[in-house]
């Protein structure tokens, strides 16, 4: 065995010991916390349809809450869901955003909107299928002391398109990375943190001016050196269409170079190791490298079935599984389908999302416009 192979063996070993590692540390005892005082906060878009299967899955929650609902002040779905669920429902009218992404400005007017008695903050996005422990979980380390910012990350479910599942598999890639407690970033879909936590934060000011609210809330914890903690059980369902899905995944890559050029860089180095890599074993590595790496694809193949099935709803298994495919047959694709996300992202400062164009410096929005704008 040469020592090219030698290598390439480690490589394929650590990624499958990896995928390994979040499946051992799946939780078993999933237990919930269901305190006073939970608000949940929902950014809407203007052309928001009312969400009625995310209506219903928050209804069923088993931790209760109170819904603050953030528009832009234009969304008639949400107007006819405030005025029939008012006991439930705060409608909140952020107007439109002139120095910030639109997320983070309704955010903001949902922030200082908040009552007295709200203690607990739950983010959720409005594209999720969460499941009814989906609160309960995420206030659990809250509740015990456990952490100070509580995160679940997104499961997508590619439609049936190959692009679509292509884009499925490189998030697979980081969905079932292994997390350690206390060096994770958040993602803004399903996200907690204790009032007291926002307040020691400053998060009014440490969302002002920005485009991602999970990328500046992420690094302002780790600047003030908190807990954040991630939910390895809650992979949260989220639909992907083929339409607009290289897109999707160029722009959470360029949220991360416009935020933490430093970030990028490692996690361009993991990936690039693997692509060229692949390069390697289909062009000089041989018939053994090949064969190494396809044995270590489907390792991890057959692992991400097994936590996929105990993370998400039958239906919704049998969508992310869709995305396991690619790494059975051209595991060589989505490695090299992932670097050019990372590579592409670092050649803009363009942020195209939400119905806006955003150019963004050191995770700030410099200057803002619409989608027909150079």
């Amino acid at each position: 065995m040469n020592w090219a192979l030698g290598l390439w063996v480690v490589l394929q070993g650590l990624t499958l010991l990896g995928v390994l590692n979040y499946w051992r540390h799946l939780p078993v005892d999933r237990q919930e916390e269901a305190p006073e005082g939970v608000v949940v906060l929902l950014s809407v878009r203007d052309d928001w349809d009312g969400g009625a299967e995310l209506i219903a899955r928050l209804k069923a929650q088993t931790a209760r809450f109170r819904l603050v609902i953030a528009t832009s002040g234009e969304c008639a779905a949400a107007e006819a869901l405030g005025a029939s669920e008012g006991d439930w429902v705060q409608i909140v009218r952020a107007g439109v955003a002139s120095e910030e992404g639109q997320k983070v400005h309704k955010l903001r007017a949902a922030l200082r909107a908040l009552a007295p008695e709200d203690r607990y903050l739950v983010f959720v996005d409005a594209d999720i299928e969460p499941p009814v422990r989906l609160v309960g979980r995420l206030l659990f380390p809250l509740v015990r002391g456990k952490a100070d910012i509580v995160t679940g990350y997104r499961l997508l479910l590619p439609e049936r398109n190959v692009v679509a599942a292509l884009v499925g598999a490189v998030e697979m890639q980081l969905a079932t990375l292994p997390r350690a407690a206390s060096a994770t970033m958040p993602w803004g879909g399903a996200m907690a943190l204790t009032r007291e936590t926002a307040e020691r934060l400053d998060l009014d000011a440490a969302l002002a001016g920005r485009l991602s609210d999970d990328m500046a809330i992420g690094l302002a914890g780790w600047r003030a050196k908190l807990r954040l903690r991630p939910v390895r059980d809650l992979l949260v369902a989220s639909p992907l269409e083929g339409l607009g899905a290289i897109a999707f995944g160029v722009r959470q890559y360029r949220h991360i170079v416009t935020n933490s050029v430093g970030m990028w860089l490692i996690a361009g180095a993991v990936i690039g190791a693997q692509a060229l890599g692949w390069v390697w074993a289909l062009g000089w590595g041989g018939w053994s490298a090949v064969a190494v790496g396809y044995v270590a694809a489907v390792g991890r193949a057959l692992v991400r079935r097994r936590i996929i099935a105990g993370v998400v709803e039958p239906g919704q298994a049998a969508a992310a599984r869709r995305s396991l495919w690619w790494d059975v047959l051209a595991p060589f694709v989505v490695c090299w389908a992932h670097w050019g996300m990372q590579l592409v992202a670092a050649c803009s400062r363009r942020i195209r999302w939400g119905g806006f164009d955003y150019w963004v410096k050191g995770g700030e929005v410099v200057r803002m416009g619409g989608r027909d704008e150079d």
